[in-house]
């Protein structure tokens, strides 16, 4: 064979056979995001996740691709939401609805990683055996809301010392409401509190929860921890202002939006563990592998013109341990 006719051959030869960085080359992942909250609602801890994923070298759009997935507060939409994802593959699903959203998605699968979102005690719920070894395919952060109810009762009587009758809000769609409702009326009866429990699972119902506080003697309000909650901020701390109720909260947007008192963990900086976590998970780390992450720092704000509608003053002790006061 002609050397100018072997050159051709090999040539021709290189040209049918792809080049080994194409052979080789992974499809951009795709990962899944499921929200109780609204699409509106959720930009900032959205953006809080997706820092996490840049931490860990990923970018939506540039190698990464994210399938979202929000319930607007109608919890028993996760099912269908948790099934969708799983049916398209995703490989990794990022649980931020809280409890709920975590089992739904456990449910619908063994075998994609899952880092959830939950303010409660995931061991109790069921979703792994342990903080320290997850196992499974579950891990995530827990930001322990629902113990930190109690504290905000003790903070909210140094508020109120005159009230004998507080109320708690919850969402009995949410998988934690039963046990916060519990823990919290035992802490109650200690302290010689009456805790009538309000629910709502809708708009309308937030609506005819604080109608019925004044017909229930309440003279304060425990918010509880719930993303439907947190999405309909402006209603229930507009309703707090309407019918003259102090209240605390779990989160410092609600403060910040004009609410009396808050006291809990950032949650943006929670979301940019969960993305963080994801991007490992995607790495090849093993969900197994990731300890459950709990908050070490808990933020108390306190809104004093709030304080001056309702006709409080705020006592010192509280003052001196605020993290954020706002005149």
């Amino acid at each position: 064979m002609r050397r100018r006719d072997l050159i051709r051959l090999v040539a021709g030869a290189a040209a049918v056979l792809p080049f080994p960085t194409r052979a080789h080359r992974k499809p951009m992942p795709v990962i899944g995001y499921l929200s109780g909250r609204a699409l509106g609602d959720a930009a900032a801890l959205v953006a809080a996740f997706r820092r996490g994923l840049e931490d860990a070298g990923y970018a939506e759009g540039r190698n990464l691709a994210i399938e979202y997935r929000f319930a607007d507060g109608h919890y028993d939409r996760f099912p269908v939401l948790a099934a969708d994802l799983v049916d398209r593959n995703v490989e990794v699903v990022a649980a931020v609805g809280g409890t709920t959203a975590a089992l739904a998605v456990k449910n619908a699968t063994s075998t994609i990683p899952i880092v959830f979102f939950v303010g409660g005690d995931p061991v109790a719920a069921g979703l792994v055996p342990s903080l320290a070894r997850p196992g499974g395919n579950l891990t995530g952060v827990s930001i322990q809301l629902t113990e930190l109810t109690p504290k905000r009762l003790e903070l909210l009587s140094e508020l109120v010392p005159q009230a004998k009758v507080i109320a708690l809000l919850v969402n009995p769609s949410n998988a934690n409401a039963d046990r916060l409702s519990r823990d919290l009326q035992e802490a109650a009866r200690t302290k010689g509190v009456r805790l009538p429990v309000v629910k709502a699972s809708t708009t309308g119902e937030i609506d005819a929860a604080f109608a019925s506080l004044a017909n229930r003697h309440a003279e304060a309000l425990i918010v509880g921890d719930d993303p439907f909650f947190a999405s309909r901020g402006e209603q229930i701390v507009a309703l707090t202002s309407r019918y003259a109720v102090p209240a605390i909260f779990p989160d410092r947007k609600f403060t910040t939006s004009g609410g009396l008192v808050s006291y809990g963990p950032s949650f943006a900086a929670a979301l940019r563990i969960v993305g963080g976590y994801v991007g490992r998970i995607l790495d090849g780390t093993k969900p197994a592998d990731l300890p459950v992450q709990q908050p070490t720092k808990f933020d108390l704000v306190v809104n004093l013109k709030t304080a001056k509608a309702l006709g409080l003053t705020v006592p010192q002790s509280i003052l001196a341990r605020a993290d954020e006061v706002i005149e």
